[in-house]
């Protein structure tokens, strides 16, 4: 009978057991041969067993792990699929608690990693040292339990729930409903919360707030409970984000996280769009826009995200134009002044998408002024540092001024624009006095006064805009 009391019986087999009925591939290991032995092991029945690892002490299976990576992230280079291995693998015993239990951007919460009772002794040394008028018990913790963070994410959906209700946003309704019906719902969210920036930023935080607490109770099965209301939350937030110019965003960690949600079986309540995403493109390019057609589209679709998507394409080319351009933050501010008048109340969406259509072609056609003056891009910046604000020039000192201003570019990116011109002294004195004899060459109209201000101007632009040796901000376009 002593065979019935063995460890087993009574601890192998039984977690052998139970993980096959969690669907897990169990085996035996006892024979298991190593890449470092020199000669294979062998089972009783003379086969031997190797699952890749190098030694007994492994206790990942790296090759299995490697091959997992590459499904959960088909393109993603071999040097982050080696780092991913590599710090999924490390070996943790040798760090500190406070290394094991540190928490990560994203994550307010985390799981107490104990190595030989120091924890406990922290939790001691607590009571004794947390406050001077001894509140903290022997015991106490500085994490939040779970139960804890459950009752916070109630609260959070709550509060973001009745924010949508408020907004005409049933949730419960969008839940329920499948299929393209599911998406319509979906956009009628997004357009409802798009008011204004004001409430566009409280609902995100609202979003945000459940999403944080949610991952942070992972991947405890307590959430499974807060999984589809968090799902609904969380697809409105995406589709009103994939309005705004891109966030770039770790495939790794967005792969991790769909494989915890799927471990708390919140199948059901995966919500996808159609193959080509609402609205189309995500970016769009002002100067091929059919301004005809977009009002067409405004009048008879959801005019509040028409009005986002616009909103979001002129601040794209806006940031294009003035990392260019200097000299056009004056469009910059003109476009916030228009957003925070709309966010006033001071127009409808109607009136507010108008001055939008007109500032979009202002902009199309400040693009096309360098052709008028027969400049690019890059000389355009200069010739608008020499020129602006508005001097009183004739004709003929405009052109000289347009000479300078291509002798000064040909003669910095010939010569002076190294490799690291900006890192050093020597080279960096010697793009000043470049630009300083250059400007000199200009109208007498420029008196030393104003001759000393572009010289500083002209060289803060070149710094800006010039990194090296044939990389600038123009590179794209030359």
């Amino acid at each position: 009978m002593t065979g019935d009391y063995t460890e087993n019986s009574l601890v192998e087999q039984p977690a052998i057991a139970l993980f096959s009925e969690l669907g897990w591939e169990a085996a035996n290991c006892f024979y298991e041969s190593f890449a470092d032995s020199p000669s294979p092991g062998s089972s009783p029945t003379g086969r031997g067993i190797n699952l890749g690892r190098e030694t007994s002490y492994d206790v990942v299976l790296e090759p299995k792990l490697r091959v997992a990576l590459r499904r959960l992230n088909p393109g993603l280079a071999d040097e982050a699929i080696n780092f991913a291995v590599e710090e999924l693998t490390k070996d943790r015993g040798l760090m500190s608690p406070a290394q094991a239990n540190r928490v990560f951007k994203n994550k307010v919460n985390g799981l107490i990693v104990d190595y030989v009772g120091v924890f406990r002794d922290l939790q001691k040394a607590l009571a004794i040292y947390g406050s001077a008028s001894g509140g903290i018990q022997e015991g106490d913790t500085p994490i939040k339990d779970k139960e804890a963070l459950i009752g916070l994410l109630k609260e959070a959906q709550a509060a973001a729930t009745g924010f949508c209700t408020e907004h005409g946003i049933d949730l419960a309704q969008i839940q329920a409903a499948d299929g393209f019906a599911r998406i319509k719902l979906l956009d009628d969210a997004v357009e409802a919360v798009l008011v204004n920036d004001d409430t566009k930023k409280k609902y995100l935080s609202h979003a945000d707030n459940v999403d944080q607490i949610f991952q942070a109770i992972l991947p405890d099965p307590k959430a499974n409970q807060f999984a589809p209301t968090r799902a609904v939350l969380a697809v409105i937030a995406q589709k009103i984000r994939s309005l705004l110019p891109p966030v770039d965003i770790s495939g790794v960690m967005k792969a991790v996280e769909g494989l915890l949600d799927r471990s708390i079986a919140a199948q059901g309540y995966v919500i996808k769009d159609p193959a080509e995403k609402f609205g189309g493109e995500r970016w769009v390019d002002l100067s091929q826009i059919d301004f005809k057609a977009l009002k067409a589209q405004f009048d008879k679709g959801r005019k509040r995200m028409e009005i986002e998507k616009l909103k979001a394409a002129i601040h794209a080319k806006l940031a294009q134009m003035v990392a260019r351009n200097k000299s056009r933050v004056d469009y910059l501010e003109k476009f916030q002044q228009l957003i925070d008048e709309y966010n006033a109340g001071s127009y409808n969406t109607e009136l507010f998408f108008k001055k939008l259509v007109d500032f979009a072609k202002e902009l199309n056609e400040e693009e096309k002024r360098g052709i008028a003056e027969r400049l690019n891009e890059d000389e355009l910046a200069i010739f608008d540092l020499l020129t602006k604000p508005e001097m009183s020039l004739t004709k003929k000192e405009k052109t000289q001024v347009k000479k300078v201003a291509r002798e000064l570019l040909d003669t910095l990116k010939e010569s002076k624009l190294v490799l690291d011109w900006r890192k050093r002294q020597q080279a960096r004195a010697s793009v000043r006095l470049c630009i300083e004899e250059t400007l000199d060459r200009l109208p007498r109209a420029y008196t030393p006064d104003i001759y000393h201000t572009k010289c500083e101007a002209v060289y803060q632009h070149v710094y800006d805009s010039y990194y090296g040796q044939r990389r600038s901000v123009y590179a794209s376009m030359n």
